[in-house]
């Protein structure tokens, strides 16, 4: 028994000398030389890589572009929304003053009627209540050119907003070319 014991253990022994000096050559080695590229080769692979480098600096810097462009386009959009909000409010302006001032010319006109028909009249009263439409009417005139300075001054307001809306929107019109430009450049990559 102890001989076979004897004998695994030289046998393990043979072996684990055996692996221990292949491992040794093979570490001992030096590594594989890899085969050279033919040289026609090396000239259409610099040129992709190349080509591959510049698509992807401009895949990169498109990235930063678009979400700039995307911005002002939403800034642009807020811009016109005020300004039709405001062009609104103002046209509301010009729609109540215009009213204001027709109701003016109404009770004007009312006035100088009962002006004329109380002068033509003999009695003391129509004389007395034509005198107060002639005082009455002065006041309802310097009301009248209120209200038309008013509506002279949101008319003027409105043009100008209105203006500024159509300039907005150009910006806005140039904004989203310019995205479509981006995004057709993009995708003939």
């Amino acid at each position: 028994m102890k001989t076979i014991n004897v004998e695994r253990v030289v046998l393990v022994a043979v072996l684990l000398v055996t692996g221990a000096g292949w491992m040794g050559r093979v570490a001992a080695q030096p590594p594989a030389v890899p085969q050279p590229v033919p040289r026609d080769v090396l000239p259409e692979l610099l040129t992709e890589v190349r080509g591959l480098r510049a698509a992807m600096e401009q895949m990169a810097s498109a990235g930063p572009r678009v979400q700039l462009f995307a911005s002002r386009l939403q800034l642009q959009e807020n811009r016109i929304n005020n300004l039709i909000r405001r062009l609104d409010t103002v046209r509301d302006r010009i729609d109540e003053a215009q009213r204001e001032m027709t109701r003016l010319q109404a009770e004007e006109k009312q006035l100088e009627a009962a002006i004329a028909e109380h002068k033509a009249s003999n009695k003391p009263e129509d004389q007395e209540e034509g005198n107060m439409a002639t005082l009455l009417i002065g006041g309802v005139r310097s009301k009248i050119a209120s209200a038309k300075a008013i509506v002279d001054r949101h008319t003027a307001e409105e043009a100008q907003l209105a203006s500024d809306l159509t300039a907005e929107q150009g910006r806005w019109i140039d904004i989203n070319r310019r995205l479509d430009e981006l995004e057709q450049a993009l995708s003939r990559k």
